[in-house]
């Protein structure tokens, strides 16, 4: 099980992720969860959203450069070690994290974690084998 993320090619300066988030509350998109990595010139906003064909016709007519690719996402205990539990899965597996994010979801006291990994349909195997829940891009939209 799989989740669809957006990428976006920002550049570094003042008011562009608001644009972002404007262009989206305009086009009725709810963000779910999100991470920002910079360089000096340019960052990579990467998002979980509630629609992403929505979200990408909204922020490509707005002349952004968008992206989609494939992460999962995993439900951990909101506890210490949590995190670490699908780390030891995942380290043991020798599968590669290139890069992950989180939002916690105090409701249900747990945490949910979107990674990157390679390779994804090992991975998958992996975690559900050893019991962890996996969730779909559904799933994360009625958090």
């Amino acid at each position: 099980m799989h989740v669809e993320q957006i990428s976006i090619f920002l550049e570094n300066k003042a008011g562009r992720l608001a644009e972002v988030g404007r262009i989206l509350a305009d086009a009725g998109v709810n963000i779910r969860a999100l991470s920002l990595a910079d360089t000096s010139d340019f960052g990579v906003l990467r998002l979980i959203v509630s629609n992403n064909p929505a979200a990408r016709s909204a922020l490509r007519k707005n002349g952004f450069t968008v992206r989609l690719s494939q992460v999962t996402a995993v439900r951990v205990e909101d506890r210490p070690g949590g995190l670490l539990a699908v780390l030891d899965v995942l380290n043991d597996a020798e599968i590669n994290i290139e890069y992950m994010y989180a939002y916690a979801n105090p409701t249900g006291g747990t945490a949910i974690m979107i990674f990157r990994l390679e390779p994804l349909d090992k991975a998958t195997e992996v975690l559900t084998e050893k019991g962890f829940t996996l969730l779909s891009g559904e799933d994360l939209s009625v958090l």
